[in-house]
C-alpha cells in the first residue's frame, strides 16, 4: 500500500530536476516520443492543472511563491542525494546521449562534402569569404573534428563569461578598430583633459553620449561632484559647482589632491576599521559581508577575496562616516562600476577575467580609494534613499507613476486593471539605479551620462526609468495576469544590450525631461 501510494504522489509531482525533456528546435533532433511515453505521461497530467490554481491573486502569495534571483547561496544546505533527485529514466538517458553521438559524427563529415562541392565549382563563381568568416568556418570545422570525448574532458584556459556579465563596450580590448569619429572625439577628450584648468561644462557635454575607455577614468574623477536634489521643489538645493569634484579642474592640483585624499582614506581605515567586531557595529559588518558574494556573481572579478576584501572596507566605512543611513543592501552594487573603470586605467585585457593580485599593493591602493571617494560622491546626492523608511525612493516612485501615468495613459491603466503596483518593480530600479535590469557594461555607459547630466542619479535617473518601461510597453500590455507582468517587469530581457540601446533610452530619457522637468504641473491630473 505504502508503495503505491509513494507511485501516487511522483505521478501528482512536478518535473524532477535534471529531467530530460524533449527540445524542439535545438541542434539535436527531438527525443523519440516511444522512450520518453512515461515522461510524457506524467508531464501531461501535471499540465492538467487548472491554470488559476497556478496563478497568484496577489503580490503576497507570488512573493511566497518566488525568491529573487540575485539571492544565491540560500539553498546550499539542500540535500540532493536523496533518492527523489537520483529518479532518472536510464532508458531515455542513454537514447539521448546514443543521439547526440550520432549527431556528432554526422558533423564530422559536412566539412568534407562542402569541400569536394566547392571543389567542382567554377573559380569565377566562387564567393570570397571575408578573414573574419574564413576564421569563424576554420574554428568550426576544428570544434567537429575534436573527438566528443575529450572535448568534454577539456577545460578552458579561462572562464567563459556569460553575455550578461561581458563589461567591454566597443572601446575595449578585443574590440574593432576605432572609426575615425572616435578617433577625434578621443583626440577632444585628450585636449581638454590636458589643457591648464579643465573646461568643465565642455567635457560634461563631451562626455553625454559616452566617455572613450582611454580617458574614462580620470574624466569619472573629475566629474565625480556632490550636491542634492529635491523630487518634491523640482530644484537643486546645492549649487552645481565644477570644484566640487573628487579631481580639481586645475592639473598642476590633482596629482597632490589625489594623495591626500588617499591617505586620508587609509586613515579611516586605522581608524575605524577594526571596530567591524565590537558589537555595535557586528550587524552592520555581518550584512556587508553577507551581500558582497551576491555582488555580480556571474563576473570572476568579484568573486576574488582579494576584491571582497575591499569592497568590504569601502562599504563599512562609508557605513560608519554615515549614520544617518547606515550600510543598506544596494549599496554593495554601487561601488562595482567605479572599481571596473578604475581598475581599467591599469589593465588592458578583458577586466572581467583579470586577476587583481598581478597588480601592486600601491595601484590596489589608489583603485580603492578613488572608488570609496567617488562612491560617497554619488551617496551625497541620494543618501535619502537609504534612511529610515528610504523616503527618497517611496518619493521617486510615485513620482514614477505620476509620470507614466501622463506619457502612456494605456500600460498605467494596464498595471492598475491587475493591481500591479508601481513600488513592487520599481523599488529596485531607484534602489540600485537599474544595476540589477542592464549588464555592467551598459551601467557604465549609463553613468557616463549620469555624471555629465546635473543631478544625473537623482533626478534624471526618473526620467530614464520611464523610458526604460515604456520601452517594453509591447511585452506589458501582452501579459494579462499579475503573476505574469511581475515575472516580466523583474526580468527583462536586456541580456543583449549594448551602447546603442543605452543611447537610444538616454535619448528618450532626455526628451521626457525635456518636456516635463521645467513643468511638474504636468504631472498630475
Amino acid at each position: 500500500m505504502a508503495a503505491e501510494n509513494s507511485k501516487q504522489f511522483w505521478k501528482r509531482s512536478a518535473k524532477l530536476p535534471g529531467s530530460i525533456q524533449p527540445v524542439y528546435g535545438a541542434q539535436h533532433p527531438p527525443l523519440d516520443p516511444r522512450l520518453t511515453k512515461n515522461f510524457i505521461k506524467e508531464r501531461s497530467k501535471v499540465n492538467a492543472i487548472p491554470l488559476k490554481n497556478k496563478k497568484a491573486s496577489s503580490f503576497h502569495e507570488f512573493a511566497r511563491n518566488t525568491s529573487d534571483a540575485w539571492d544565491i547561496g540560500d539553498d546550499e544546505e539542500e540535500d540532493f542525494s536523496s533518492p527523489s533527485f537520483q529518479t532518472l529514466n536510464s532508458k531515455v538517458a542513454l537514447a539521448t546521449a546514443a543521439q547526440v553521438l550520432e549527431n556528432h559524427s554526422k558533423l564530422r563529415l559536412k566539412p568534407e562534402r562542402s569541400q569536394s562541392t566547392t571543389s567542382d565549382v567554377p573559380a569565377s563563381y566562387k564567393v570570397i569569404k571575408s578573414s573574419s568568416d574564413a576564421q569563424l568556418s576554420r574554428n568550426s570545422s576544428d570544434t567537429c573534428l575534436r573527438n566528443t570525448l575529450h572535448k568534454q574532458q577539456s577545460l578552458p584556459l579561462r572562464p567563459i563569461i556569460p553575455l550578461v556579465a561581458r563589461i567591454s563596450d566597443q572601446n575595449a580590448s578585443g574590440a574593432p578598430p576605432m572609426t575615425v569619429r572616435e578617433k577625434t572625439r578621443l583626440e577632444k577628450f585628450r585636449q581638454l583633459l590636458s589643457s591648464h584648468n579643465t573646461d568643465l561644462d565642455e567635457l560634461r557635454k563631451c562626455s553625454w553620449p559616452g566617455v572613450p575607455r582611454e580617458v574614462r577614468p580620470v574624466t569619472w574623477r573629475l566629474l565625480s561632484v556632490s550636491s542634492t536634489y529635491s523630487v518634491e521643489k523640482h530644484e537643486l538645493t546645492q549649487p552645481f559647482l565644477p570644484d566640487e569634484g573628487y579631481l580639481p579642474a586645475n592639473t598642476e592640483r590633482r596629482k597632490l589632491t589625489l594623495q591626500r585624499k588617499r591617505e586620508e582614506y587609509f586613515g579611516f581605515i586605522e581608524q575605524y576599521y577594526d571596530s567591524r567586531n565590537e558589537e555595535h557595529h557586528q550587524d552592520t559588518y555581518r550584512q556587508i559581508h553577507i551581500d558582497i558574494p551576491r555582488t555580480n556573481p556571474l563576473i570572476p572579478l568579484f568573486q576574488q577575496p582579494l576584491v571582497q576584501e575591499i569592497f568590504e572596507r569601502i562599504l563599512f566605512i562609508w557605513a560608519i562616516r554615515h549614520p544617518a543611513s547606515g550600510y543598506v543592501q544596494g549599496i554593495n552594487d554601487l561601488v562595482t562600476p567605479f572599481f571596473v573603470v578604475f581598475l581599467s586605467e591599469y589593465v588592458e585585457e578583458d577586466v572581467e577575467n583579470f586577476d587583481v593580485t598581478n597588480l601592486s599593493q600601491d595601484i590596489l591602493r589608489s583603485i580603492e580609494a578613488d572608488s570609496f571617494w567617488c562612491m560617497s560622491k554619488l551617496l551625497d546626492g541620494i543618501q535619502d534613499n537609504y534612511t529610515f523608511a528610504q523616503p527618497g525612493i517611496q518619493k521617486k516612485v510615485k513620482a514614477l507613476e505620476e509620470l507614466v501615468s501622463r506619457i502612456d495613459e494605456q500600460v498605467h491603466n494596464h498595471f492598475r486593471r491587475y493591481e500591479v503596483e508601481y513600488l513592487q518593480f520599481a523599488f529596485r530600479w531607484m534602489n540600485n539605479l537599474l544595476m540589477r535590469e542592464l549588464p555592467l557594461r551598459c551601467t557604465i555607459r549609463l553613468w557616463d551620462t549620469y555624471q555629465s547630466e546635473p543631478e544625473g542619479f537623482s533626478h534624471f535617473h526618473l526620467y530614464v526609468c520611464a523610458a526604460f518601461l515604456i520601452k517594453w510597453r509591447k511585452e506589458i500590455l501582452d501579459e494579462e495576469d499579475f503573476q505574469g507582468l511581475l515575472m516580466l517587469l523583474q526580468n527583462l530581457p536586456t541580456i543583449h544590450w549594448g551602447n546603442e540601446e543605452i543611447g537610444l533610452l538616454l535619448a528618450e530619457a532626455y526628451r521626457l525631461k525635456y518636456m516635463f522637468a521645467d513643468a511638474p504641473n504636468h504631472y498630475r491630473r
